[in-house]
């Protein structure tokens, strides 16, 4: 008897299996059979409109296909979710209202709602695609947002908005168009994980961010890709920035951070920018074919750059300063493009120490108009007297353990293909506008 007892009491503990009902398209349907819902009920559309918006205020599924369109009608928020354990899945989310100060959205969901699961919706003219507010443990995955293209980017919304959402999970969502594709602000402990962002102006934006991981993203043409700003032990791992135009990975009052295993190609600007941030260890990245490679500045200190591989930059780094930077760690350098180097014991270790700048580069930099000078006979005294007497350089950054070989990261073939459509676009200078003041404020 009490092991019968046992057994009716588990049971009783389990959840109570929802009842299934079907809703047909049409105005109010949605609302009425959410308010008519007992919690952990399933709610499955059909193709047709849904007018909306709607709240759904207690643990309910609702599912449908593609073809089932729940349409805000340019009211606010489309579809608002208020209690945890909600699922939405497969269906399609469209026509939020246009005011960013209330981050009008296709889905938000507030604090509270925990462990809600939106996958596999289409949501398309919405001004935040997902907006995940509040609720903690939220999984947002395999959804495909299209965000507004109003002429000036930044009076857009972001794909998916994360605010104060601990334990996050973004995975596998497309996101094109609107101003960042995934916007992280005040949270933590998360996870970002193997979403493609194209024509946007950041891919990935943090902001007061900490203990979180951005890994086996893909950006692709947009103005920015990956953004750490103010944020502290982010975990930037195996991402592509191809073709981003100003920077593809920006380090910003970051500290601890991990930043390993990406990619940055063809950036118009910079591959990588370091400002003002300490005790990050950049190791076994390859930065590629941008104007250059790193810029270094602000007095970023404690940083462990090792194994990575700087590839025909136009200027391989711009460090501005009066310190002495070393750039290996433990016997183990970086791949310069650039340096003729000889590794006669085979140990795959370059012989020569490595220097890309000098003291012409640091006039250059604070006078640009000392460039009409650079090809003078005086200057290049000057260069053969520093490369010949290094002692009278005035700090800057040296590789003492340059490597021979670069790693490589492949590209699959789909992507490079988008990769050189956005080169061919922003060459034909057919991206929409963005205030460069923003840019410069980041």
């Amino acid at each position: 008897m009490r092991r019968i007892a046992l057994i009716l009491g588990l049971l009783a503990a389990l959840p109570a299996l929802g009842a299934e009902r079907a809703v047909a398209p049409g105005p109010g349907n949605l609302a009425a059979a959410i308010a008519g819902a007992a919690p952990g009920d399933v709610l499955t559309l059909t193709g047709g409109a849904y007018p909306g918006p709607v709240a759904i205020d207690r643990p309910l599924t609702i599912t449908g296909p593609e073809g089932a369109v729940v349409d805000g009608q340019g009211q606010g928020t489309v579809i608002t979710v208020d209690a945890p354990d909600v699922v939405l899945r497969g269906f399609t989310v469209t026509g939020s209202g246009g005011r960013n100060e209330d981050l009008d959205a296709g889905v938000k969901i507030l604090k509270g709602a925990d462990r809600a699961v939106i996958d596999g919706l289409v949501l398309a003219d919405n001004m935040h695609g997902i907006d995940v507010h509040g609720g903690r443990d939220a999984r947002v995955t395999n959804n495909r947002i299209t965000g507004r293209q109003n002429r000036q980017m930044n009076e857009r919304g972001n794909g998916i908005y994360v605010w104060n959402s601990p334990h996050t999970l973004l995975e596998g969502n497309v996101i094109r168009y609107g101003r960042d594709g995934i916007f992280s602000n005040a949270s933590a402990d998360s996870i970002y994980r193997g979403n493609v962002m194209r024509d946007l102006r950041f891919a990935v934006h943090f902001m007061y961010t900490r203990n979180t991981e951005v890994s086996d993203n893909i950006s692709i043409g947009n103005h920015l890709g990956f953004a750490i700003m103010f944020s502290d032990r982010a975990k930037i791992l195996r991402n592509l920035s191809l073709g981003d135009r100003e920077h593809g990975l920006m380090l910003n009052y970051a500290n601890n951070a991990d930043v390993t295993g990406n990619l940055v190609r063809g950036g118009t600007k910079k591959c990588l920018f370091i400002y003002n941030a300490h005790k990050n260890l950049i190791w076994d990245n390859r930065f590629q074919d941008c104007g250059i490679g790193l810029h270094f500045t602000a007095g970023s200190e404690r940083n462990v750059l090792t194994g990575n591989a700087f590839i025909g930059n136009r200027e391989q780094v711009k460090y501005v300063g009066t310190r002495f930077m070393e750039w290996s760690h433990e016997g183990r350098g970086n791949f310069w493009s650039d340096h003729p180097a000889y590794d006669l014991n085979g140990d795959g270790v370059a012989d020569g120490t490595y220097r890309p700048n000098d003291l012409i580069d640091h006039i250059l930099w604070s006078q640009p108009a000392a460039s009409l000078l650079t090809g003078s006979p005086a200057v290049q005294l000057v260069r053969w007297s520093q490369s010949s007497f290094p002692a009278t350089l005035p700090g800057g950054v040296t590789d003492s353990h340059p490597l021979m070989r670069p790693l490589t990261i492949p590209v699959p073939p789909q992507i490079a293909a988008f990769e050189a459509e956005a080169a061919g676009r922003w060459a034909k200078g057919t991206y929409d506008d963005i205030d460069p003041d923003d840019l410069a404020s980041h």
